[in-house]
């Protein structure tokens, strides 16, 4: 996401930061574009050059004492040039009082004016992982995110071919849903992407020929987790024997999600095919191989030592003869 809207904030319910709005209610509308934080000291005697546009700036104890030290003209002059700056919003910390100036001159520029109860570093530390957080990258995908023994395994494939069945027939295992129909995706940082449900259909699912169930009421909260990252991919394709499907997994394919390379598997579907055990075993070997254990090139590596060795027997003997 570019910029998240300025009224984003005072909605916040995960990240403490106990935002009311004092004054510039029309601006709500206006953008943050950077999760980097700015206290306009300077800006308040004039100097207003290295003002950031778009960015949220905080008020804290000095610039008001320093506010209360000039005349009202000069205040008025001062908050006027500030507000006339293309800033996104001004936050003012501690719970301190706030003149009606102040108010005034944020409602006549269209700036948002709040203010939260924290201090200015806890304030700041706050409102940055909050914005860090909103100004990721996002997508979305037709899909199952489900979490299989601790893997966040992402089911794609064409519709009908199968893909909420499989999920429900691993939630009756013991996994857990993450979401079904549309997988809401977050790029963060560290270079990993997590995945989650939309409000309106989180927890629940579509079964054709049941219809809509709710998974957390009938299996219960265990059976559901509200997000997860994305390990790994299984991509469902309908069987055809002209394809050459992989049959030793020695090298890994890669499905791209918000420019993050995650590991995909590509499981072909036809009558008979148990494609519940075969995700579990794909979870399962997935975690062998983050602790170093890749069975398919493990035995690849023995097999050309095997054939190495008894080519170098049938050479020594082949010489004694």
């Amino acid at each position: 996401m570019d910029s998240i809207r300025v009224g984003t904030l005072i909605g916040d319910k995960d990240f403490d930061l106990r935002l009311e709005l004092l004054g510039g209610e029309a601006g709500l509308d206006r953008r943050v574009v950077s999760s980097r934080i700015q206290k306009p000291g300077l800006a308040l005697s004039g100097f207003t050059e290295h003002i950031h546009k778009d960015r949220l700036q905080v008020f804290g104890n000095t610039e008001l004492s320093y506010l209360a030290t000039l005349k009202p003209d000069e205040q008025r002059d001062r908050l006027r040039s500030l507000f006339s700056l293309p800033i996104s919003c001004l936050v003012v910390t501690k719970n301190l009082p706030v003149s009606e100036m102040m108010r005034r001159e944020a409602n006549d520029a269209k700036v948002p004016l709040l203010r939260s109860s924290h201090l200015s570093s806890t304030f700041i530390d706050n409102v940055e992982r909050f914005l860090q957080e909103a100004l990721m990258a996002t997508s979305s995908v037709h899909g199952v995110l489900i979490d299989v023994i601790g893997v966040g395994v992402l089911i794609l494939g064409k519709s009908g071919i199968g893909k909420s069945e499989l999920a429900l027939d691993l939630v009756t295992r013991g996994h857990r849903l993450v979401a079904d129909d549309i997988v809401d995706l977050k790029k963060r940082q560290g270079g990993s992407v997590y995945g989650s449900g939309s409000e309106i259909i989180k927890h629940h699912m579509e079964i054709r020929g049941i219809g809509i169930i709710n998974i957390k009421d009938l299996f219960g909260v265990s059976a559901v987790r509200d997000r997860k990252k994305v390990e790994m991919v299984v991509e469902l394709a309908e069987w055809d024997d002209k394809v050459e499907y992989d049959r030793l997994g020695v090298e890994e394919q890669m499905y791209s999600i918000l420019d993050i390379e995650v590991p995909l598997l590509i499981v072909p579907v036809r009558p008979g095919r148990n494609l519940t055990t075969i995700v579990e075993v794909a979870a399962r070997n997935h975690l062998l191989k983050l602790q170093g254990h890749h069975s398919a090139r493990e035995f690849q590596e023995r097999l050309s030592r095997q054939i190495a060795q008894t080519t170098v027997t049938r050479g020594l003997g082949d010489e004694v003869e």
